[in-house]
């Protein structure tokens, strides 16, 4: 209600996420965007390739087609160097140019390790980075919503205190959890890709890929967290034996090879086990929660009331999913014969 209020009252500049200004054009918020003159979409590899299409579809329904609009990408992807190509007016492209996708000041590791002990990895290295570096933060970015409430479980068990921030968290829940790390008061942020654009947090020191991301411009945004205005900063990937190829991958894409990063490997024996049945225990108390399972409900209930099938559109979507892999796939050999 505030935000319509004050959209009522034409302001000069809107600030937006697509889908709440979508929302107020669609239920037809006391407000009119016919005199927009400049539209300005950042992040806007991300505004293009994932599921923001119908939003967009509605803000640009509504805004004027004279107008001037503005693109910016930490990364150039083949979506914007199409949009480039088909754009009615010749578009002004301005690159930084650098030969790494990264920052000079980034120092970029990576520890190869067997899948089935990568937390205990992650203890050991949270455990001897927080000994030598006392005041510093840490962002641990993993795949998903459930296995980032795992993690922050685990560590708490293990003594290293923790918070969470995914999408299945209440807005006020994640705005006081980002409150919390900002202040200093938590050391250790854990986070799905909801965290990797966006957020200026100038004290992160090091970046955790607790999972190696499968596209490499979603490493770019997560290492991005540190390493900001000049400052230095470092980033640890833990990478085991099924993700090689997308180690490679990203190399590839940024220019540049991670080095390795030294541990102990006899002082992660010794805490092995009790990672493990900290582990089991976080998910036997999830499981109990239906954790995600209401999320599920909501989904299914939205589909059914726009009309649609949610066993069908869950079809549609694995079949885009494949056809999208498959055209990755490609795209990786390709890169892979030329490197060659």
């Amino acid at each position: 209600i505030n935000q319509g209020l004050a959209l009522s009252e034409r302001p000069h500049v809107v600030i937006a996420t697509p889908g709440r200004l979508a929302d107020h054009i669609e239920t037809g918020t006391n407000f009119s965007l016919a005199k927009i003159r400049f539209l300005v979409i950042d992040e806007a590899d991300r505004m293009f390739e994932d599921d923001f299409g119908e939003q967009l579809k509605t803000i640009f329904g509504a805004i004027p087609q004279k107008r001037q609009t503005l693109l910016f990408s930490a990364t150039m992807t083949d979506t914007l160097h199409e949009l480039q190509k088909v754009a009615m007016n010749k578009p002004y492209v301005w690159m930084s140019k650098s030969i790494t996708a990264t920052v000079e000041q980034l120092d970029q590791r990576y520890v190869l390790m067997p899948a089935h002990v990568k937390d205990a990895y992650l203890v050991h290295i949270l455990n001897n980075f927080q000994e030598e570096n006392t005041n510093s933060s840490v962002m641990i970015f993993t795949n998903t919503c459930k296995y980032c409430q795992i993690l922050a479980m685990v560590l708490a068990e293990v003594g290293i205190e923790a918070i969470p921030l995914h999408s299945m968290l209440l807005q006020r829940h994640r705005l006081a959890a980002l409150a919390r790390f900002k202040s200093n008061q938590i050391k250790v942020l854990i986070a799905t890709d909801v965290a990797s654009r966006g957020l200026d947090i100038p004290t992160v020191d090091l970046v955790i890929n607790h999972n190696v991301p499968t596209r490499p411009k979603d490493y770019v945004h997560r290492v991005g967290r540190t390493a900001r205005a000049g400052r230095s900063g470092s980033s640890i990937t833990l990478v085991t034996q099924f993700d090689v190829k997308l180690v490679q991958a990203i190399e590839t894409h940024i220019g540049t090879k991670l080095a390795e990063f030294p541990v102990k490997e006899h002082e992660i024996a010794k805490i092995v086990t009790e990672v493990a049945v900290a582990k089991r225990e976080a998910e036997i108390k999830l499981d109990e929660q239906d954790f995600g399972e209401k999320k599920e409900i909501n989904k299914k209930k939205k589909l059914i009331l726009e009309g649609k099938d949610p066993e069908e559109e869950a079809k549609k979507k694995e079949k885009e999913l494949a056809a999208k892999f498959k055209k990755n796939k490609k795209k990786f050999h390709k890169s892979k014969k030329l490197a060659s």
